[in-house]
């Protein structure tokens, strides 16, 4: 606390004197405390340029001076997770975090907290949200709506309460403002995907005629608001559900498949069509290829949504990156050998894996940047040991900080660190098997044979997929 109030009297103390000289600034500070850190630092970007690594004290805190400040929405990254923090001219904004809790924990202080304080609870309650929507989808479209415009209403009222009590700048009275729209533009979005039925054409038909309405306000590239989830999740649903049309009128079928490569290569076209800032087109174009990828087994299929994306992407590192992954995916197919790669144990020796395959195995992966994935999943393997001790259950952690802090974490949980490896060359290895998303789960035979490349623990017929390997 003794760090705080100090840092901020000088901050305060330093812009008063620059204030009284009337002269320009054009420069901020950040500061604060990391707990628990993964790291000995933070990297601070804008728009995806990094402008510095920035490393932490012996007491895990740090301050900065960002010289030539370019003021909006910046990205603060520290052990593979990241948040959004505001920066303007004049501000002294300091953060404390819990990498164990990362957005929850996230508390900012000092010069510019307000505004931050309510873009991190905004998003936080937008997480929540996103699961009462899911539930609220199974409503009429016209009592769905009346729900939807309510949440609005309250978060506008309590928006315009925030503003008459504080003063704050243009800048954030649009993002706050963008939020908000956005988030329910979202949530319209979204509702013929989740709203029980398959025939996704009649649910569309059955909406009020105003229901799109916002539409025709829609800036499709708002490179202002480019790196800013709210945006990105509404122009994510959109371009799925304006697809949803232009699939219905060559679709053979009346259900409808969301994994199928025409409406998938119908999405593409939209998003080529319709936006021109390359940013988000390609960061489009990338989310929509890779996510078909990591579903598909179909090799032809996946070589053509390969194609249709390099047509279209103007990124030549996220098609060789693209090019890469779609090559591992074909090559992960049944019946394949298992591939080659090295792995270290948390007594640090190194060995092969095949040599690990010596019955009924499954190969699971997570990383310290997943949090509840690593905490669940591990849950989840407890029981399935349990319950079928003649299948092995290898776990390799994708993380490229060395073993000593996967192990420290595995130990602070109190989880069993028997048949727990790393990857040697966590890059390299985390290609060849294509990880992601980090749930992708293998099933190998006892002769080293892929028997699926890609299911999941949690799933529903995971264990029946069990079953079918044990009695092979």
């Amino acid at each position: 606390m003794k760090f705080y109030l100090s840092f901020i009297l000088i901050i305060i103390t330093f812009f008063s004197c620059k204030k009284d000289n009337k002269t320009a600034v054009n420069y901020a500070y950040i500061g604060g405390e990391i707990i628990n850190p993964s790291t000995n630092y933070i990297v601070l970007s804008k728009d995806k340029t990094i402008i510095d690594t920035i490393k932490l004290d012996g007491r895990n805190r740090f301050h900065y001076k960002i010289k030539k400040l370019d003021e909006g929405m910046h990205t603060f990254r520290h052990g593979g997770e990241f948040q959004m923090i505001l920066i303007e001219p004049e501000d002294s904004v300091l953060f404390r975090l819990n990498t164990l809790d990362f957005d929850e924990s996230l508390v900012f202080s000092g010069h510019g907290d307000k505004k931050n304080n309510y873009l991190i609870n905004d998003f936080l309650e937008n997480e929540k949200e996103e699961r009462h929507i899911v539930r609220l989808c199974q409503l009429n479209p016209e009592t769905y709506q009346n729900h939807v415009d309510s949440i609005k209403a309250r978060k506008i009222r309590d928006f315009n309460k925030l503003i008459s009590k504080h003063e704050f700048s243009p800048l954030f009275e649009k993002i706050a403002l963008s939020n908000i729209n956005y988030s329910y533009y979202s949530n319209k979005e979204v509702y013929p995907f989740v709203h029980y039925g398959k025939n996704k054409a009649v649910i569309l038909a059955s909406l009020p005629s105003d229901f799109y309405d916002y539409r025709k306000d829609i800036n499709y590239n708002d490179e202002s608001l480019s790196s800013y989830h709210n945006y990105n999740s509404f122009l994510r649903h959109h371009f799925s559900n304006l697809s949803l049309e232009t699939h219905d009128e060559h679709a053979t079928t009346k259900s409808f498949n969301r994994k199928s490569l025409c409406y998938n290569l119908d999405r593409l076209q939209l998003i080529d069509s319709l936006v021109s800032n390359e940013t988000i087109k390609n960061d489009l174009l990338f989310h929509f290829t890779m996510k078909y990828l990591s579903r598909s087994k179909n090799e032809e299929f996946n070589n053509a949504i390969l194609q249709s994306y390099i047509d279209k992407s103007s990124n030549e590192d996220g098609k060789k990156m693209m090019t890469r992954y779609t090559k591992s995916i074909n090559s992960l197919k049944e019946g394949a050998d298992i591939p080659m790669v090295k792995l270290i144990d948390y007594n640090k020796n190194e060995l092969d894996l095949s040599s690990l395959i010596n019955q009924p195995t499954v190969i699971t992966f997570w990383s310290n940047t997943y949090y509840e994935h690593f905490r669940e999943s591990h849950y989840k393997l407890k029981e399935l040991k349990e319950k079928y001790p003649e299948v092995r259950f290898l776990v390799i952690n994708v993380d490229q900080y060395g073993v000593s802090k996967s192990k420290k974490i595995l130990e602070g949980h109190q989880f069993d660190q028997t048949n727990e490896y790393q990857f040697k060359y966590p890059k390299e290895a985390s290609e060849v098997f294509a990880v992601h998303p980090m749930t992708k789960t293998l099933i190998i035979d006892k002769q080293k044979k892929i028997v699926n490349s890609n299911t999941n623990i949690f799933s529903i017929y995971f264990e029946k997929q069990l079953l079918g390997l044990i009695n092979r």
